[in-house]
């Protein structure tokens, strides 16, 4: 198998040597160990490597990626953003998840140096030297926007959550080129990509070379990968088609709300309020026993004055329609996360609606 080697924080590894690695004061899944187990399944013996879903829409479950697959999507990446041996790249997501495990796999089949950061809401903060290529979430996004207008970082790649009006927001003035990514762990990352930022943003997503896209009878987007995958994935996203390859994400289809007959999606609620709402929220739905399932805003945020509550309420009776409008606000002081940083949606609202 090719791609043997790879260069972490300037030194050269292969399978002769990877056991430096692994840090025996650390535990097992420490971020730094997680880096040495990925090589030590990379660098064996057999055609495939085991990665775990994240878990943000279901129960969380194991697949085996091949590493063929996984080497054609870096391929996939690398030449889209123009990486090669001469470039420095930053892995600041856990090697445990699919988006870490790209990372090396991308610096391996590109020959970059990759420099190794232990994740953390602003992986920047500390960095001195120059970085080509990044892969960061939305959450890191958040906490590391003012240190990127001090950094200079290249290329950022954001993904692995919904990325809202307020990520877009907060990427308009940052000198580095912005790109959401779509994907999912069957397809090794990203299939497409929709530039957030600069003279050439965008509010669709496009396919990657080499990727055909189309849609089911659901409405929902089916992607064809010949060279990730060998058959068809069905997702359960809703898009719309801008051209044959290209595509807006609505949501996901079992997370449309049907209230009073009418289906609310509640991502395109969620980017009217973009600029309105400074903390973080998301739209969702309680039952109902007259219009079967009710709006519900919940906002990340300590419960509000009944004036403060008021004039929210006025500012979404403008840019919402009847349906769209929250019949509930719930407050929680946090959101329940996962380890990867996404909001667990279902979680938080039952944690919101005890209080």
């Amino acid at each position: 198998m090719k791609h043997e080697t790879i260069q972490l924080n300037g030194i050269t590894y292969d399978r002769t040597n990877f056991n430096q690695l692994y840090v025996s004061s650390e535990p097992d899944d420490s971020w730094q160990n997680a880096i040495y187990f990925f090589l030590q399944n990379w660098f064996d013996e057999t055609d495939s490597v085991l990665a775990n879903t994240s878990g943000s829409t279901g129960k969380p479950k194991e697949i085996r990626l091949t590493k063929t697959a996984m080497m054609n999507s870096a391929r996939m990446t690398n030449h889209f953003f123009e990486l090669n041996a001469s470039n420095t790249a930053l892995l600041c997501l856990p090697a445990s998840y699919i988006a870490g495990k790209m990372m090396l796999v991308r610096a391996m089949v590109g020959g970059f140096n990759l420099l190794t950061v232990e994740p953390s809401a602003n992986p920047f903060k500390e960095l001195q030297v120059p970085i080509d290529f990044a892969a960061i979430t939305p959450y890191q996004l958040i906490y590391s926007a003012e240190t990127l207008h001090e950094r200079h970082v290249s290329k950022i790649i954001v993904g692995g959550s919904q990325v809202t009006d307020k990520h877009d927001k907060l990427a308009e003035h940052i000198p580095a080129e912005l790109y959401e990514t779509y994907g999912m762990t069957e397809t090794c990352s990203h299939i497409a990509l929709r530039k957030i930022n600069g003279f050439e943003k965008s509010d669709h997503f496009t396919a990657l070379k080499g990727v055909d896209i189309h849609l089911d009878n659901r409405g929902c987007l089916v992607i064809y990968a010949p060279h990730l995958l060998e058959y068809e994935v069905h997702t359960n996203d809703i898009v719309e088609m801008v051209s044959d390859d290209s595509f807006r994400w609505l949501g996901r289809i079992d997370a449309v709300i049907n209230t009073g007959g009418i289906k609310i999606h509640p991502n395109l609620v969620e980017k009217k309020l973009g600029r309105t709402i400074s903390s973080n929220y998301f739209i969702s739905s309680i039952p109902d026993l007259v219009v079967e399932n009710k709006v519900v805003l919940v906002l990340e945020s300590e419960k509000q004055t009944a004036q403060e509550e008021e004039v929210l309420k006025n500012a979404m009776e403008k840019l919402l329609g009847k349906f769209e409008m929250p019949r509930h606000i719930f407050y929680i002081p946090s959101f329940v996360y996962s380890s990867g940083n996404k909001v667990l949606r279902k979680e938080t609202l039952a944690e919101a609606r005890k209080g």
